[in-house]
């Protein structure tokens, strides 16, 4: 049985659909306040590194008013927080309705490739924040809306004759942001996601 947008549902009953992460609802002069401070926070902690970047630095950059950023996102924990939600947002879209291999319409070994490159791509830009928001906790990675999202989707892709639920998360944890923190230094990017690559073309083959 088949799911409308991306094939097989036997995996769970939630459609990938309600799992995406909502976005919040605002007037439009504050989402354009919104999507500054987030477009600048993401510049600042590109071009500094988290640490570094104050809520200061955010708002001066973003042109709006400290009050205005500590209103809307508390600390910057909140803002990185923030952050990571718009953009998990982007390739959740793309997953569902963007083009192919990363959306609908190709097979789905090319769409599980595709989007082990998508998320290497995600993960690697914003690999200090994602990883402050997997380790917050013991288990906290596995809590996070987002990773159910990645394993419903990764889960859906894999051959069905293999217990997809338990290879999607251990596929998963080949992308963990503690991993990819302790093995670029020794590896480098470029077998990292050569690595990964290989272990999932060939789970999608499997």
């Amino acid at each position: 049985m088949y799911d409308d947008i991306n094939g097989p549902r036997s995996v769970s009953a939630t459609p990938l659909e309600l799992l995406r992460t909502p976005p919040p609802k605002e007037r439009a002069d504050a989402a354009r306040n919104r999507a500054a401070i987030l477009d600048a926070a993401a510049r600042l902690f590109a071009d500094q590194g988290v640490e570094a970047v104050s809520m200061d630095k955010v708002a001066a950059a973003a042109g709006v008013g400290k009050g205005t950023l500590f209103r809307r996102f508390g600390d910057k924990a909140g803002l990185a927080a923030a952050l990571l939600d718009a953009r998990e947002r982007v390739l959740q879209e793309a997953v569902l309705s963007g083009p192919p291999p990363l959306g609908p319409g190709a097979p789905e070994r090319d769409r599980l490739t595709a989007f082990a490159d998508a998320y290497l791509d995600y993960a690697l830009e914003y690999l200090p924040l994602v990883r402050m928001s997997e380790t917050a906790s013991p288990g906290a990675r596995y809590r996070i809306g987002a990773y159910r999202f990645w394993h419903r989707h990764v889960a859906i892709l894999l051959p069905r004759d293999e217990d997809a639920e338990h290879t999607a998360h251990a596929l998963l944890a080949m992308v963990d942001a503690e991993l990819l923190t302790a093995l670029l230094p020794e590896l480098g990017e470029e077998r990292v996601r050569s690595g990964v690559r290989r272990m999932w073309t060939a789970a999608g083959r499997a």
